[in-house]
């Protein structure tokens, strides 16, 4: 919001005030106009919740107190609009706590520096390893490339901070990583930050190839559990690398309701390739890489439901399967399944499913919700209700139904991944609306 007041205060003159949560509008006031927009821009706070309220309660609201100034509503934006700066909206120049950290901190005992750590916010609050300045060239030697490269350049919240491939060797360190790890930490540290909003935003992270024979990750029994050093720590560093460089921390420059649990190792898995059935392909190969390149691949989203139990023969899995993602937002058509081997085999050698890509165009056409539950969720109303207003399809055409009207909001194939993780132990598998990204080639970082 402070992006779309700049433009208009900027480039059109158009003096304008922003609306937002009153958390949004402290973050605003604060970290954003300290290091990131450049110019004072003034805040009137909203309520909340403001999404699924009736008009009554958003008139309540307008004809109420402003809770960031105290005023009446239309009083504080008639003053915002009007009054002259104050001395401290003139501020200018850099605050003295955005000076740069030191590369190396002074010596001091060991407990202190887990103490620093921990003060700092550089830790998912789980112990690290202390990042010893013989620790880190351990781990550069993981890599070909120079500790000063830059892998990212990471422009939010504020700044355009380099990540360097020693910084992320500092939190590959901190997680308990080896150097054999490295080049993949590094393929996972250009899609740093992880997805983070004032819902429960979260990220996945799967990995194939033959990097994940190499350093062993888990892609059989209890593949998604607490059961594999690598799986657990390749997942915390992106944590870490967020944390620090990233710049992201609880009530300064992040603000979910809830946040997630997936965020202290977002959901790393390996594909169990090996299992999956003849004629499906792992998911670098659908993207278009070759089956023996090494490529992690980030999603990001927020729902994740597993199912309850195995698979009977009286109901076919796909429908189950259907059944679940009605739960899912469908934003941007996007689901990720993921299935047991097990799974995988009943939906080709019983129900003729012979690629992932029959069955991502079955569920396409197949899951249905009514289109008041689909513009009932409100990440997806602020998201497209305008664009459906401005006469884009399909929602222009959905925003007009009876709310009772079955509508298929997975309407690109596309955009539904499909992933066989697990065991072969049990028919079981989980529902996602998480969307992937482009993988990333993890041979590029050796």
């Amino acid at each position: 919001m402070s992006r779309f007041a700049k433009i208009l205060e900027q480039q059109y003159g158009i003096p304008t005030v922003g609306a937002a949560a009153e958390t949004m509008v402290k973050y605003g006031t604060g970290y954003d106009f300290l290091y990131t927009n450049g110019m004072p821009i003034r805040y009137v706070a909203i309520p909340f919740p403001v999404a699924g309220q009736p008009a009554s309660v958003h008139k309540r609201y307008v004809e109420g107190i402003d809770p960031h100034s105290g005023k009446p509503m239309m009083t504080a934006i008639i003053d915002a609009l009007t009054q002259p700066l104050t001395e401290q909206e003139k501020f200018a120049g850099i605050p003295p706590e955005a000076e740069p950290e030191p590369r190396l901190l002074k010596p001091d005992t060991e407990e202190n520096l887990h103490r620093l750590f921990k003060d700092k916010d550089w830790t998912d609050y789980n112990p690290i390893i202390l990042p010893t300045e013989e620790r880190v060239a351990a781990m550069l030697k993981g890599t070909s490339h120079k500790p000063d490269e830059v892998v990212n350049t990471i422009n939010w919240p504020g700044g355009a901070r380099a990540l360097t491939v020693e910084k992320a060797a500092v939190t590959a360190v901190m997680a308990g990583a080896k150097p054999e790890y490295f080049p993949l930490i590094l393929a996972i540290a250009t899609q740093v930050p992880f997805g983070n909003s004032t819902s429960s935003m979260a990220n996945m992270i799967v990995v194939n190839g033959p990097v994940v024979k190499e350093i062993g990750m888990n892609a059989g029994t209890n593949a998604m559990g607490p059961h594999n050093d690598v799986n657990a720590v390749i997942g915390r560093t992106f944590t870490l690398m967020s944390k620090t460089v990233g710049n992201l921390h609880s009530g300064v420059t992040t603000w979910s309701t809830l946040g997630s649990n997936l965020q202290y190792n977002n959901l790393t898995i390996a594909e169990n390739e090996e299992k999956m059935p003849e004629g499906w392909e792992a998911l670098h190969v659908q993207m278009g890489f070759k089956p023996g390149d090494s490529v992690v691949t980030i999603g990001t989203g927020w729902t994740y439901i597993s199912s309850v139990g195995e698979v009977q023969r009286a109901y076919p899995p796909q429908n189950l399967i259907r059944d679940y993602m009605r739960s899912l937002t469908a934003i941007g058509s996007s689901a990720t399944i993921i299935m047991d081997p097990t799974v995988a085999a009943l939906l080709k050698e019983t129900q003729g499913f012979n690629t992932k890509k029959d069955f991502s165009t079955w569920l396409s056409g197949n899951v249905e919700k009514t289109a008041a539950s689909f513009w009932g969720n409100g990440v997806v109303s602020t998201s497209f209700a305008s664009v459906a207003m401005q006469g884009l399809e399909p929602y222009a055409s959905w925003y007009k139904l009876p709310p009772d009207t079955l509508i298929k909001p997975f309407n690109n194939p596309r955009g539904i991944q499909v992933l066989v993780v697990g065991g072969a132990i049990q028919t079981t598998w989980f529902v996602t609306d998480f969307r992937l990204g482009r993988g990333v080639l993890v041979d590029d970082w050796r």
